[in-house]
């Protein structure tokens, strides 16, 4: 059975929808959690892809967290052995600046339920391929990145170009949510109302619209994530 490698930051950011899809693919999932204390693998002989969920540190925060130098270290060796990698959120960024880009604050906080725009180069995406031009996801975030070089944007939004690319042929990093669940949703804004209200947002309409929302999502997140999750072992 492969091994799929999953970095969790944060203990309320588990994979959600990502864990669904690599049981139903009869992939095994094993999940390391540095901020717990959790060692950082040197190597990844063993494992058919790399998976880094979000957080709410900064890629720039190495002195308070120093395991993310490690995670950058893991990073850089996945697109040197063309290991696929997902990238969500912080996953995203630490991609981002793996690859060698600059990361740094965003001009505003998303934080909600925004849509995001497939590019021309996305729409020929495998994991992109023949899904809506326009799509539904979930954002928590504050930071941003700029495209590293020879990468392909493959969404964007007008608030930031760079919602979701790919370094290579098998790297991947989405700047939105798509593994998130209702009640993944739910423990986010209730722990972090403070941080949601003095984005100028409301929390209870976020909640409110998880309903009409989130079918979407899941439904567009499991398609890119079995896409991805077939790309181990190829």
């Amino acid at each position: 059975m492969q091994k799929v490698l999953v970095i969790k930051q944060v203990l309320v950011e588990g994979p959600g929808i990502i864990g669904m899809e690599l049981l139903r693919l009869g992939l095994d999932m094993v999940v390391i959690e540095p901020y717990a204390g959790d060692s950082i693998p040197e190597s990844l002989d063993g494992y058919g892809a790399l998976i880094l969920l979000g957080g709410p540190m900064s890629v720039y925060d190495e002195s308070e967290f120093p395991y993310l130098t490690k995670e950058l270290k893991l990073l850089a060796l996945a697109l040197k052995e063309s290991v696929p990698v997902l990238g969500v959120c912080l996953g995203a960024q630490l991609l981002a600046r793996a690859a060698g880009a600059k990361v740094y604050p965003g001009p505003v906080k998303e934080i909600g339920y925004y849509s995001v725009s497939v590019t021309d180069e996305g729409r020929d995406d495998t994991l992109m391929a023949g899904l809506s031009g326009e799509l539904n996801v979930f954002q928590w975030h504050g930071d941003t990145f700029d495209l590293p070089e020879g990468a392909t944007r493959i969404a964007s939004s007008l608030a930031y170009k760079n919602q979701m690319f790919r370094v290579g042929s098998v790297a991947y990093g989405t700047q939105f949510h798509l593994e998130v669940t209702a009640e993944m949703v739910a423990t986010w804004v209730e722990s972090q109302r403070g941080e949601v209200e003095s984005a100028g947002l409301d929390a209870e309409e976020i909640l409110s619209a998880s309903k009409g929302q989130l079918p979407f999502i899941h439904k567009n997140g499991a398609v890119i994530i079995k896409r991805f999750l077939e790309l181990v072992g190829q």
